[in-house]
């Protein structure tokens, strides 16, 4: 059975072939900035917050919402760094997007996208971003190495997302430290933060970092994905929706050592 993953891939090969044909990209020469320095100093929760207009199993979110005004409230309310949607035909997202929020704010930012290419990293990169998402689900085990191997040439860093055991053996192959686990089933759209729970050992014992995704609403959340061993969050739809996302932000940044003991 065809699920959401496989359209989205689908699509994505088409846009590949529409970058390809486009001009070359000039290098762009900018600091760097590295959300991982953030992780080995980290003393409280580090969050990642996310600019996303609409998504295939919410449908709209927030259309009209700016993404230099959204992402400027989220730094300024803490966030440790900041993502953005760039797939246009599923999440209403795009690169100019990024290149908005790239001049808004200094934070990291994380193109988040369905990245099958390195022409899509390119364009990434040229936007502003300062981390890619490789996704081990859309992703066979030579393509995911090539991609991660090209990222980090390019002086960008790399969040690894997976969504159960499998994947996560596919991405403790690789070298990267930085791993996503989202609490989304891609087949049902169920979110349950238990499988941060499931995986968290392993990752934690392979001394990389573990960002939690999906499914994170209240503080009570943020301590229970903390407890299991995730340094990092990634949030979307509890900021978009809020009436006061900066309030909801805020309430999340428990401190690390605090939250575990709990």
């Amino acid at each position: 059975m065809e699920t959401i993953l496989d359209r989205i891939i689908a699509e994505k090969q088409k846009e590949v072939l529409i970058l390809k044909d486009l001009p070359v990209l000039k290098e762009v020469d900018r600091k760097h900035v590295s959300f991982i320095q953030k992780l080995q100093q980290a003393e409280e929760v580090k969050i990642i917050a996310e600019f996303k207009r609409a998504s295939p199993s919410k449908g709209a979110i927030n259309l009209d919402c700016d993404p230099s005004e959204q992402t400027l409230q989220y730094v300024q309310a803490g966030a440790d760094a900041v993502s953005v949607l760039t797939d246009r035909t599923f999440f209403k997202g795009d690169f100019r997007d990024l290149e908005e929020v790239r001049k808004a704010i200094t934070a990291p930012i994380l193109c988040k996208d369905f990245i099958i290419d390195p022409i899509q990293i390119d364009y990434a990169k040229h936007a502003g971003a300062n981390l890619i998402l490789l996704i081990a689900a859309a992703l066979d085990l030579e393509t995911l190495h090539s991609l991660y191997h090209y990222a980090t040439s390019k002086g960008l860093e790399v969040l690894m997302e997976v969504h159960n055991e499998a994947e996560l053996e596919k991405v403790l192959t690789t070298d990267n430290v930085l791993i996503g686990v989202n609490n989304r089933n891609l087949k049902t759209f169920e979110v349950d933060l238990a499988t941060t729970e499931r995986l968290a050992s392993k990752i934690v014992e392979s001394n990389r970092y573990l960002i939690s995704e999906s499914g994170i609403a209240t503080t009570e959340d943020v301590r229970r994905v903390v407890a299991a061993g995730a340094s990092g969050i990634l949030v979307g739809e509890t900021f978009m929706r809020h009436e006061k996302p900066e309030e909801a932000l805020r309430a999340m940044k428990l401190p690390l050592r605090r939250v575990a003991s709990n």
